[in-house]
């Protein structure tokens, strides 16, 4: 019933359009979308690398939520979601913020409204909070600290709210800015085991980055602010490093120059939750590997 549910609401909030400057460009657009999502999820294969709760697992509410994986400091969440989420199997979005921010940064990296669609499917969106141990930046291997701290608390985002409420496994995205998106970067291949699809806001790939599954051939949206996007390393660099790395591998990968520098393009945010919701687990060929919908950023390239 949960799935029927979902499936309905996902034709319903597709309907409505993005925030100003990303609204979607016709309903005919909107509908092939839909059902090239759906068509996709229900041909592919789902993640085999769930993972099962460590430690108590809180109940689910909107706020501020903590969470105590075996082995590692408990760690504080910031959870949205809705009442949807009882009764419908929705996606499960992470985001990480960049240095010197918080979790509440995605209201704007993701935004209002996508995150409103998102509850409205039954979905979660969690932002983990920063562990102070990890260093100058706020997550372990962005600052070349070998600890998998920030993915074991993933994992206990996910295995709890499967046991709580409920998620569709073949909808887990990730995205960040900054040390976030670099941090992004990282999760896709070391959870590569059930991430779905990720976009990266000025994230990247410097080295090389061990893949937990090299079957799944996750999908990425990549962007950067051009020659200017240069905090302590050289964004637009290893943004197209992730790229070619992605597209060597034969992944589907968008390379998005917005040309702002370091900063959120937050003119992309409603074609990030379109592309999510178009490249499910497992979504091979991608929907768009014969051409961008006119709804993505002019400045996206495939």
């Amino acid at each position: 019933m949960k799935k029927v549910l979902a499936a309905a609401l996902i034709a319903t909030v597709s309907a409505c359009g993005g925030e100003e400057g990303g609204e979607w460009s016709g309903v005919e657009d909107r509908q092939t979308e839909t059902l090239s999502s759906e068509s996709a999820s229900l041909a592919q294969p789902s993640p085999t690398f769930i993972p099962k709760p460590t430690g108590p697992c809180p109940e689910f509410t909107e706020g501020t939520l903590t969470f105590q994986p075996s082995g590692i400091k408990a760690r504080k969440v910031r959870i949205w979601m809705s009442d949807a989420a009882k009764t419908l199997d929705g996606p499960l979005v992470f985001y990480w913020h960049g240095t010197g921010s918080s979790p509440t940064e995605a209201t704007t990296g993701i935004g209002t409204t996508q995150i409103n669609a998102i509850k409205a499917l039954g979905g979660i969106v969690a932002a983990p909070e920063r562990d102070p141990a990890a260093g100058t930046f706020p997550w372990f291997y962005v600052s070349s600290n070998s600890r998998d701290d920030d993915f074991r608390v993933a994992d206990e985002v996910l295995a709890c709210a499967i046991q709580k409420v409920g998620v569709n496994v073949s909808r887990i995205h990730s995205m960040g800015f900054s040390a976030g998106g670099l941090n992004t970067t990282h999760m896709s291949y070391r959870r590569a085991g059930y991430i779905a699809s990720v976009a990266t806001y000025s994230g990247g790939r410097s080295s090389t980055i061990p893949t937990q599954d090299t079957t799944n051939k996750f999908a990425a949206m990549i962007f950067h602010g051009g020659p200017s996007d240069q905090v302590v390393i050289n964004f637009q660099t290893v943004s197209q490093n992730y790229y070619n790395d992605l597209k060597s591998k034969s992944q589907f990968a968008m390379i998005c120059n917005h040309g702002k520098g370091h900063s959120i393009p937050t003119d992309a945010r409603a074609a990030i939750w379109q592309f999510f919701q178009a490249h499910p687990f497992g979504t091979v060929p991608s929907p768009y590997a014969g051409g961008l919908p006119s709804t993505m950023p002019s400045y996206c390239q495939r």
